[in-house]
């Protein structure tokens, strides 16, 4: 077994990584947002890991594996990882949901083993688990708690599950004449397969196709679809519309325990909004991958806002109120989502995973869940998303604490905030302790003094480290 150690040592962590061309992998398999299909090298393998042990004082010499190449491999390496192939024994494995679904197994990892995927991850990710799940939780919360309290969950449009659901959703469609449903491929991500129809007929062709029988094999069925009330009403900036995209890491489902990424980015389309055309993707789509395919899309600016831009933008145009309640209702639509799936997800101590919200926001300013991506891509579109993910990865590795990074007991770690730890955690206010009105949330908030928190942080562990160290 290989034992290698390396002596305590506290460097400041900086990203001036040179950025290099990562256009060709996504996240941690399958993407949702970037380029095409991910650059592997090396196999995937057998499950091959041996437990490995440190003296006090000392940090262990992480070694990862992945076939990916992204700006993942980019901060592994740059933390002082090691990359291994094949059967090689490994700490980190940065795989994709499948190699979790076929070949995870808990019982045979060391502790101290991580994987970025929860087996039952498409409970929350797959459009029509989540719907599910959702809708289960609020009919629970109405029977338990009165229909009030079942208000949380009112954040998603109207949704029904094709083909399951067809003969409900032709009688919605006839209660609301002129009312326009878009169309989603429960399993495929970048917009691929999705349309908006506004009529019946336009549904018929894929009606009557003979996959859509229940009594064909799984294999040779229609792929299932969602089919929600379509958003005609959307916020505009600039006249366009636009999604965000905001970072949820968790680390447990039990107890939950979750933690939100400050900074996140809004996707424009690139045509201004209208509801004349309902079949140009450019107009109704947000997704960077369609995007990308316009003729006047400019690589070099892309499509995209810091979430503290829209932030300020926000308040700008409605005031700091309205836009506390609106990340107060965003904050609610994150939580209720991981409690609704809480009860049928396989929690185990070796996983975490961090996901892409999708969010709406409507003209009257309330956010709507669109979907959550268990992939979010990690491939930068431009320099200024290079840095970002970067930080943001680099934060996300300090918060996993796999090679002894901090104390532990932090409700800050870089750009990320713990809002969750079996419980609601609340901002600290050094004038008054006892003080819990505030939650410990902050999207949009300032990145300024991340490097400086790394610091901190980084500085504790190692002081901690440092007396275990024998004499």
């Amino acid at each position: 077994m290989h034992t290698n150690q390396t002596k305590l040592c506290w460097q400041q962590t900086t990203t001036t990584t040179t950025m290099t061309d990562r256009t060709s992998g996504s996240g941690s398999g399958g993407g949702d947002s970037g380029g095409g299909a991910d650059e592997k090298r090396g196999s995937s393998g057998t499950q091959v890991v041996l437990p490995r042990s440190s003296l006090p004082g000392e940090r262990r010499v992480i070694r990862f594996r992945t076939h990916f190449v992204n700006t993942v491999v980019d901060v592994m390496t740059h933390l002082g990882w090691q990359q291994v192939q094949g059967q090689e024994e490994w700490d980190m494995n940065w795989c994709d949901v499948g190699w979790v679904r076929e070949a995870f197994d808990g019982r045979q990892l060391p502790d101290h083993a991580r994987v970025p995927h929860f087996p039952t991850h498409y409970e929350l990710t797959r459009k029509d688990h989540m719907a599910k799940n959702v809708k289960k939780m609020k009919r629970k919360l109405e029977r338990e708690e009165g229909k009030a309290a079942a208000k949380r969950c009112d954040f998603m449009p109207e949704t029904f599950w094709l083909p399951h659901d067809y003969r409900m959703f032709v009688e919605e469609f006839k209660r609301k004449p002129g009312t326009v449903w878009i169309m989603k491929p429960v399993g495929s991500a970048q917009g691929k397969g999705i349309f908006l129809v506004s009529k019946l007929s336009e549904l018929m062709e894929f009606k009557r196709d003979t996959r859509f029988d229940h009594q064909q094999r799984d294999d040779e069925r229609q792929q299932a679809y969602i089919v929600q009330r379509y958003l005609q009403r959307p916020y505009l900036i600039g006249g366009k519309k636009f999604d965000l995209r905001i970072y949820i890491l968790v680390t447990s489902y039990n107890p939950l325990c979750f933690w939100l990424y400050r900074e996140g980015f809004a996707r424009f389309s690139g045509a201004p909004f209208s509801m004349e055309d309902l079949s140009n993707a450019f107009v109704h789509l947000t997704n960077v991958a369609i995007q990308k395919q316009a003729a006047d899309y400019d690589k070099s600016k892309g499509c995209k806002w810091l979430m503290s831009q829209v932030k300020r933008y926000l308040q700008a145009r409605h005031g700091r109120a309205a836009v506390q309640k609106f990340l107060r209702d965003v904050d609610n639509i994150i939580l209720t989502s991981l409690e609704a799936v809480q009860p049928v997800m396989f929690s185990d101590k070796h996983c975490f995973e961090l996901y892409g919200f999708d969010i709406l926001i409507d003209a009257d300013l309330k956010p709507w869940l669109i979907e959550v991506n268990a992939s979010p891509s990690l491939t930068a579109d431009t320099a200024s998303d290079y840095r970002f993910k970067y930080g943001m990865l680099e934060d996300m590795f300090t918060v996993i604490n796999i090679d002894d990074r901090r104390v532990g007991d932090e409700v800050r770690v870089g750009g990320f905030d713990l809002v969750w730890n079996d419980g609601p955690v609340h901002r600290p206010n050094p004038f008054n302790p006892a003080d819990k009105s505030t939650p410990n949330s902050n999207l949009g908030g300032s990145l300024l003094d991340r490097k400086e928190n790394l610091l901190h942080i980084h500085k504790r562990a190692t002081e901690k480290l440092q007396a275990k160290q024998p004499s």
